[in-house]
C-alpha cells in the first residue's frame, strides 16, 4: 500500500483480498450497510425482517450487503435447522462498535431531517443566478 497526498492509502493492483481504509470507508458510507447495521443494532433480524423495514432495498442488494458485512466481520449470519430454515443476522461484537460510532450520525439524522429537507426545497426553488 502507497499513501496519496491526503495520507489516505489505497491498495496496490495485484494485492487481492487486503483491506485499506479507502474498503472500510466505502463499506460503512454505503446506504444499505449503515441501514442494516442500523437496524441490527436493536437486536438480531431475520432476512424478511429486514427486507421489510428497509424500503427500496431490492432483494438482490440486501443479499449482496449482508454477504459483505458478514464477509467484513460486522454481520453473523446464524441458520437454525428446521422446516424452511431460519436465517438470523446479528451484529458481532465488531459490528456492535461501529453501531456504537454510527448512533449519534443516526440521531443526527433523525434530529435534523426536517431541516434538510426544508433547505433543500428553498435551494431547488431558488433562481439559478442566486445559487
Amino acid at each position: 500500500m502507497f499513501g496519496t497526498n491526503t495520507g489516505v492509502p489505497y491498495e496496490v493492483p495485484g494485492h487481492v483480498g487486503r483491506c485499506n481504509v479507502r474498503d472500510v470507508l466505502d463499506r460503512i458510507g454505503d446506504k444499505w450497510s449503515v441501514l442494516v447495521i442500523a437496524l441490527l443494532g436493536d437486536g438480531p433480524l431475520r432476512y424478511s425482517e429486514l427486507r421489510r423495514r428497509i424500503d427500496g432495498v431490492s432483494q438482490r442488494m440486501l443479499t449482496l450487503t449482508l454477504r459483505n458485512l458478514e464477509r467484513d466481520g460486522l454481520v453473523a449470519r446464524t441458520v437454525t435447522p428446521q422446516t424452511p430454515p431460519r436465517v438470523d443476522y446479528a451484529l458481532t461484537e465488531l459490528g456492535r462498535t461501529l453501531f456504537e460510532r454510527l448512533r449519534p450520525v443516526l440521531d443526527w439524522a433523525e434530529e435534523n431531517h426536517a431541516s434538510i429537507a426544508a433547505s433543500r426545497e428553498r435551494y431547488d426553488g431558488a433562481p439559478e443566478h442566486t445559487r
